[in-house]
């Protein structure tokens, strides 16, 4: 008889006299021969097609530099400890060129983080699909922008340097300057973009035990991702809801506050961003939202610092969403 033969007799015998369903005779089977069984598949969140990870790297030239030397002297000057006070100078002066580029690359890296939410340490942020050619062309044109200040830097870096000197006096060395190759070089600017990975699916030649192990880790791990990611938004909309409430409480016989237009215009910006966050379909995120809208319909500045109902009903619905959203650790 053969192996097969011989395993679908023990198959029938089993179901005869245990009367055990078609996948307990199955899993046995397969024990038996040691066939692994796959690991159960995990209900986590799907985001692959919701969101990708996007990675924003900017290197430039900062253009400072410790002077030993001076550091040196000033300790020694002022009779104190070797390494309590450091020099460190600016090697072309308040060169405008080069502050433009520092400039620009803390705005756009500001605005990184503004469109994205956190996902790795590494850098990693999550980039909603919704969002992704918003924040694509935004992202391109800031490059543009970033390029054309570099080459404006670098065509002024020899010119800079002798005027440098004159400034700096005896803490100008010259060996400190790097190239005009080697300076161009140092600036960089990149965005690359990732797919999320799906739920785990490991297939390895590991044990069932193990592999279920595996796909539990990932579970928690893409878990807590996603709740750090959704507790920077709520943090911004609490930050935001919380300045507008302590703006608007006054009455008409009292002292007027002073705010800007952008006190409603971020409100409604975060209304946006509550859809376009929601990669999960979170349902307090949507309720927030839906809220949120009703709270600010036709709501406008001036109308706010004109009618005292207006001021006070706004603040009342505002206050009550706050009221609802997760508590936070801030």
């Amino acid at each position: 008889m053969s192996n097969e033969d011989q395993l679908a007799v023990e198959k029938r015998a089993y179901n005869f006299f245990d009367k055990k369903t078609n996948e307990e005779i199955d899993a046995e089977m397969n024990k038996k021969l040691g066939i692994l069984e796959p690991a159960p598949k995990l209900e986590t969140p799907t985001l692959s097609g919701a969101a990708m990870n996007v990675e924003l790297s900017i290197s430039q030239w900062t253009g400072r530099k410790k002077d030993r030397t001076a550091s040196k002297e000033v300790t020694t000057n002022n009779n104190a400890e070797t390494g309590v006070a450091s020099v460190h100078k600016m090697l072309l002066g308040k060169c405008l060129e080069l502050k433009a580029i520092h400039d620009l690359t803390g705005l756009i890296r500001n605005e990184h983080y503004a469109m994205t939410m956190p996902w790795l340490d590494t850098g990693l942020r999550l980039l909603p699909t919704k969002m992704f050619f918003s924040y694509q062309k935004h992202m391109t044109e800031r490059e543009t922008q970033w390029h054309d200040l570099t080459h404006a830097f670098l065509d002024v870096y020899q010119y800079a340097i002798s005027q440098a000197q004159a400034k700096l006096g005896s803490l100008f060395y010259q060996a400190e300057y790097p190239t005009p190759d080697a300076l161009a070089r140092k600036f960089r600017f990149s965005i690359n973009y990732l797919p999320l990975p799906e739920q785990g699916d490991f297939r390895l030649d590991v044990t069932a035990n193990t592999n279920t192990d595996l796909a539990t880790h990932y579970d928690t791990f893409y878990r807590e991702r996603l709740e750090n990611s959704y507790k920077e938004v709520w943090t911004r909309l609490f930050k935001i809801l919380e300045r507008m409430s302590s703006r608007l409480d006054y009455a008409d016989t009292e002292d007027k506050k002073v705010f800007r237009d952008s006190l409603v215009e971020n409100v409604l910006e975060m209304i946006e961003l509550l859809e376009q966050f929601n990669v999960s379909n979170n349902s307090q995120m949507s309720s927030a939202r839906l809220a949120l809208e009703e709270a600010m319909y036709g709501v406008t500045p001036d109308a706010l610092r004109e009618d005292e109902y207006l001021r006070s009903e706004t603040k009342r619905k505002v206050d009550e969403i706050i009221k609802t959203l997760p508590t936070l650790d801030i």
